[in-house]
């Protein structure tokens, strides 16, 4: 009874957390969904990419389902699934993330929650593990970069990207205030010698 609840529970906010990672891309251009936020290169169509590869491996190869997607071999990993490609468009890219959550869907469905898998590139013992502590892992890379996509959408629009439905109408001058009252806590703190 509580495996039906936790798995359910789990399962129904990795759905939600997908949906919001796709949020952040609304309404923005090809080049603002694509191009490197941080030093380190981090942008918007990346993280879609990188969360929908994580979730093609953890619930395909882990559990012997290997996904329909072509992928690279996970020893073979460069970091080219954390940035889109000249020739990969967004519309592909989402269209990636999708079809993996069905994939995924299918197994989270299909398995118990104590269903054995074996993630190779996790350190022993904890390779060998279950559906359950997968789908906790992959919902934490999931909640993770959809923060990660929050933050950059905020840079690029000052808004995180949620639909217009769930987002209340922003008071520009009580942000303006708001942010003011912090950065002047800030300097205080620094100025005060410790």
């Amino acid at each position: 009874m509580i495996a039906d609840f936790a798995k359910d529970n789990l399962h129904g906010r990795l759905r939600r957390d997908r949906e919001a990672l796709l949020w952040k891309l609304d309404g923005l251009s090809a080049y603002d969904a694509r191009r490197p936020l941080t030093a380190t290169g981090t942008n918007l169509l990346g993280l879609v990419k990188h969360v929908a590869t994580v979730e093609a491996r953890y619930f395909g190869e882990v559990f012997g389902r290997p996904s329909p997607e072509p992928l690279p071999r996970w020893q073979d990993s460069d970091g080219g699934d954390l940035w889109a490609a000249e020739d990969e468009t967004l519309d592909e890219l989402v269209g990636f993330y999708r079809r993996t959550w069905e994939h995924s869907d299918a197994t989270i469905e299909e398995l118990a929650l104590d269903a054995r898998g074996h993630v190779p590139w996790w350190p022993e013992p904890y390779a060998d593990t279950n559906l359950f502590a997968v789908m906790v892992h992959v919902l934490s890379e999931s909640v993770r970069h959809t923060g990660h996509a929050d933050i950059l959408r905020e840079g690029l629009a000052g808004r995180t990207g949620l639909r217009p439905e769930h987002e209340k109408q922003i008071d520009e001058e009580a942000r303006t205030a708001y942010r003011a009252k912090i950065e002047q806590a800030a300097r205080t703190a620094a100025a005060i010698k410790t």
